[in-house]
């Protein structure tokens, strides 16, 4: 049996939010792989969190951030209690996603936020370019599919690969942070404004 650190036990439980004995648990099972036992939880952790996600979150932080004087950002995210809201990891998720939002720049919380117009007309923008490159009309519809879930992935915020960990999604920081929280947080909207995007060219 590998030997456990206390330290390794204490680190885990700070990274997935999970109880010292569950951390030695974790740890012993995977034979002391620090790794190993590390994504065990974390997959333990979005179990539990996609559970959560059904729980009402009425509390939570309006944050901005600025960037260069050029980009502003303003975002709402919530959570069940104020006294979650409080907290110094709440806050800095909030903040991350903020500054997240100032360099990636994205149109939409998820993909449920896209207008039914928006996916039509994309969707028959691609469409006429899937045929025009004379594609087999059977693949059509599957080729489009996956231009469509790509192009999105790229406008929708919970889609988009974390800037300071492109490895995770920042809905895969949402779960993460509900794991380790325990209660549902929602990111419920924000606003980009950029230096001369408004007008006209």
């Amino acid at each position: 049996m590998a030997n456990i650190s206390l330290d390794e036990v204490k680190r885990l439980r700070t990274l997935t939010g999970v109880g010292l004995t569950d951390a030695k648990v974790a740890l012993t099972e995977a034979d002391g792989d620090f790794d190993k036992a590390l994504t065990a939880m974390r997959k333990k952790g979005l179990t539990r969190a996609e559970k959560k996600s059904e729980r009402e979150a009425r509390q939570g932080l309006v944050d901005s951030y600025v960037h260069s004087g050029r980009i502003g950002v303003v975002v709402e995210i919530n959570c069940e209690t104020d006294f979650v809201a409080r907290t110094d990891d709440f806050k800095a998720l909030v903040h991350d996603i903020a500054m997240h939002i100032a360099a990636a720049s994205p149109v939409y919380v998820s993909t449920n936020d896209v207008p039914a117009k928006v996916r039509t007309d994309k969707e028959l923008e691609f469409t006429e370019k899937v045929k025009t490159e004379g594609k087999p009309e059977h693949m059509v519809p599957q080729i489009v599919g996956g231009m469509l879930q790509k192009y999105f992935a790229e406008q929708c915020l919970l889609d988009q690969p974390f800037i300071k960990n492109p490895e995770a999604t920042v809905g895969d920081l949402v779960k993460e942070s509900i794991a380790k929280l325990g209660e549902n947080i929602v990111v419920r909207q924000f606003k980009r404004i950029e230096i001369g995007e408004g007008l006209n060219v």
